[in-house]
């Protein structure tokens, strides 16, 4: 009698990988709105839980956190967010100042550069930021969007697409440290007035006041990185940054 079975390829293991890469990009979200914070403690049963997903993706999603320097395996005591690695986010910080001086010098003489300048981006910018104090908007987290648009879309206007990839990975890396500074009341304004500044000289061409100002808008924030406390990151949590 033939032999009439058929055989299918597994469909398990595309699946397990699609619900692993949810896990991860929720709970990295969840490190970033600071819905888990450094020193918290978890186990895969609570994490599994509350995502209502198999332990197996959870796992495979903690590795990936693990590889990238979030979170650590504690020894029969299931996970821990890690503190933050202020070396590292310095380390960052001087990467993100050469990438955008170089950008604002090209913006501001596009001669320097084969990449053309896309000015209907900086333009953009200008319609969020060149705005009347009373227009200004006063939500944090909208802000703290926008601020991080703001950095990426000057690299992006250059046309250089590698160097907007770089940037944008490192400024996904260090993106948890900036929201930190949106705790702080003042910061939205500030933003607005030394974002303005800075377009306003990329604007009229004035390379040297463009790459003044930004250098000095970005050193200020990475002066601030070490003086993070738990408590700015509680209040964070607090604020649903």
């Amino acid at each position: 009698m033939p032999n009439t079975k058929t055989t299918t390829a597994p469909t398990s293991a595309p699946a397990r990988q699609s619900r692993s890469d949810e896990a991860y990009a929720r709970l990295k979200k969840d490190i970033g709105e600071f819905k888990l914070v450094p020193g918290d403690r978890f186990t895969e049963h609570e994490i599994s839980d509350r995502l209502g997903v198999s332990r197996t993706p959870v796992r495979q999603a903690l590795f990936q956190l693990q590889q990238e320097g979030y979170v650590e395996v504690m020894f029969r005591s299931g996970w821990r967010v890690l503190p933050f690695d202020f070396d590292k986010f310095e380390q960052l910080y001087d990467l993100r100042m050469v990438l955008e001086l170089a950008a604002v010098e090209r913006l501001c003489n596009p001669s320097l550069g084969n990449s053309k300048i896309n000015r209907p981006l900086i333009d953009a910018l200008a319609a969020i930021w060149l705005v009347p104090s009373e227009q200004r908007c006063s939500d944090a987290r909208q802000v703290t969007e926008w601020d991080e648009a703001f950095h990426c879309t000057l690299v992006a206007a250059t046309g250089n697409a590698e160097m907007t990839r770089v940037h944008r990975e490192v400024t996904e890396r260090i993106r948890i440290i900036r929201r930190l500074d949106f705790t702080q009341a003042s910061r939205i304004n500030t933003t607005y007035d030394e974002h303005a500044k800075i377009l306003n000289a990329i604007l009229k061409n004035r390379s040297d006041s463009a790459t003044m100002l930004l250098r000095s808008h970005i050193s200020s924030s990475q002066a601030e990185v070490r003086k993070i406390t738990l408590h700015q990151v509680h209040l964070a949590r607090q604020q649903n940054l």
